[in-house]
C-alpha cells in the first residue's frame, strides 16, 4: 500500500507541470487581437514565446514606421500598411482614426506571422501588433483606451462644408441628432462626407459621416451609418435608411443616433 501511493505521488507530481502548462498556454482572441501589451503580459506570464502553435509572435521588440499607403478597421483595430523606404510593413494598434498619407511611428511592437484576422476575413503574411503610435495623425487625437466606440468617440475631420440634401425627407446631421426623438424609426437621408469606414464588423460596413454642420464639443457632427455597401473616405455621398435614437449594440456599440440599412449614392 505504500508503495502504491508512492507511485501515485510521483505520478500527480509529473502530470501538475503539463496541466499548468495547457491552461497557461495565451488563447489568440476570436475578435483580433490583443495589444502589445496583452501579447507580452500573457507571454510572461506564461513563460511561451507563441499566443497560438501556428502564429508565434516573435521575441524581438520591433519599432516600424512610415506613410500610410492602405488602413482599415475591424475588430476593434485600425489596421495601417506603412511604406518606409521602398518596405512595406503591416502594423495593429487600438481603433484610432486614420487615413492614407499619414505618418506614424511605432515602439515595442511585436510580430505575429501568418495571422489571420477574422474581422477582416483575411490572413495576414506578417503583422505587428502595437501600442498607440508615437507620432499620430494630426486631425485624429489619440483614442481613449476602453472608450466607446460609439457616439462619445466620433471620427474627426478638418473643415467640411457639404450642402444638405434636397427632399421631404433630407436633414442635415445637426438637424438629424437634435430631432433624433421624432425622427426614430423613420426614413432620413443625409448627404455628407465620408470621413471614415470600418469595415466587417457585426456584418455590416460603419461608416461616419460629417457634412460641416454640428461641432465636435456636443458630439453631434458626426453621424454613423450601417451599411452592406462600400464607399472611401473622402467620399461625398447621400445616404437613405433608417433612423435609431440610443442603439446599444453591446461591446461598446453605443450610439445616440445612427442610420440603419443604409443605402449610398455617390
Amino acid at each position: 500500500m505504500k508503495r502504491y501511493s508512492t507511485i501515485m505521488s510521483v505520478l500527480l507530481t509529473l502530470a501538475l507541470p503539463v496541466a499548468g502548462s495547457c491552461a497557461d498556454t495565451p488563447k489568440a482572441p476570436d475578435k483580433a487581437e490583443a495589444s502589445v501589451e496583452t501579447i507580452k503580459d500573457s507571454m510572461s506570464k506564461s513563460g511561451h514565446s507563441a499566443l497560438t502553435a501556428s502564429a508565434p509572435a516573435t521575441g524581438a521588440a520591433l519599432s516600424p514606421s512610415g506613410k500610410v499607403v492602405e488602413t482599415m478597421d475591424g475588430g476593434g483595430y485600425t489596421y495601417a500598411n506603412l511604406e518606409k523606404d521602398g518596405k512595406k510593413t503591416w502594423v495593429a494598434y487600438s481603433t484610432l482614426a486614420t487615413r492614407v498619407g499619414d505618418k506614424l511611428a511605432f515602439k515595442d511592437c511585436m510580430e505575429m506571422p501568418n495571422f489571420q484576422s477574422k474581422a477582416l476575413n483575411r490572413t495576414f503574411d506578417s503583422i505587428l501588433f502595437c501600442g498607440q503610435p508615437i507620432l499620430r495623425p494630426n486631425a485624429a487625437p489619440k483614442k481613449v483606451a476602453g472608450k466607446s466606440p460609439g457616439s462619445g468617440s466620433a471620427a474627426v475631420a478638418g473643415k467640411i462644408n457639404v450642402d444638405k440634401a434636397s427632399g421631404a425627407n433630407a436633414y442635415t446631421v445637426a438637424e438629424v441628432f437634435a430631432k433624433r426623438g421624432n425622427l426614430n424609426g423613420k426614413q432620413v437621408v443625409v448627404k455628407g462626407q465620408v470621413v471614415k469606414v470600418s469595415t466587417g464588423i457585426m456584418d455590416r460596413n460603419w461608416i461616419h459621416l460629417q457634412d460641416g454642420s454640428g461641432s465636435e464639443k456636443q458630439k453631434n457632427h458626426d453621424l454613423v451609418v450601417t451599411t452592406k455597401e462600400s464607399a472611401e473616405v473622402g467620399d461625398v455621398v447621400t445616404v437613405s435608411g433608417t433612423l435609431a435614437k440610443d442603439k446599444d449594440f453591446g461591446g461598446g456599440y453605443r450610439y445616440t443616433a445612427i442610420i440603419e440599412k443604409g443605402s449610398l449614392k455617390k
